[in-house]
């Protein structure tokens, strides 16, 4: 079966959609019943180290750890797992990568100076093997008529 496109096609609204996805926008003078009248708590607290430092207003030392949403589960409180939370692993780690790229440079460096050295020696061998090439046939051709 064809998948149903779930959409508002512009203003037309058809028997064939069962839910509609809908934004107040602006408020009457009356409430709504079971709409607007009741004001309801959001249910989960932010998960992202940044959001939960903006909603508390806290500064870069404070730890975000402490001030976690936890919600009730009956027997234990339950909290989320703090995304870009900034820890010494996370650090460490870090610090292990840009090493490692550091160490990568240096061999890098190191092969390419062997290499062009090995290169330059290379070149002046085959010079020399050309040049006595060339005087042996010199030797051997004399006058040539």
């Amino acid at each position: 079966g064809c998948r149903k496109r779930k959409s508002v096609r512009g203003c037309v609204v058809g028997p064939d959609l069962a839910t509609l996805s809908l934004v107040l926008i602006k408020k009457g003078p009356e409430e709504l019943p079971g709409l607007t009248d009741d004001n309801r708590p959001r249910r989960l607290g932010p998960k992202r180290a940044s959001n939960i430092r903006k909603l508390f207003a806290l500064e870069k030392k404070d730890d975000v750890r402490n001030f976690v949403v936890r919600r009730d589960t009956g027997k234990r409180k339950k909290a989320p797992k703090i995304q870009r939370l900034v820890t010494p692993a996370m650090l460490q780690r870090k610090r292990f990568f840009r090493s490692q790229t550091r160490a990568r440079m240096v061999l890098s460096k190191k092969l390419k100076q062997d290499y062009s050295k090995r290169l330059v020696e290379f070149r002046q061998e085959q010079k020399e093997l050309r040049a006595a090439e060339v005087a042996k046939k010199k030797k051997e051709g004399g006058g040539g008529g």
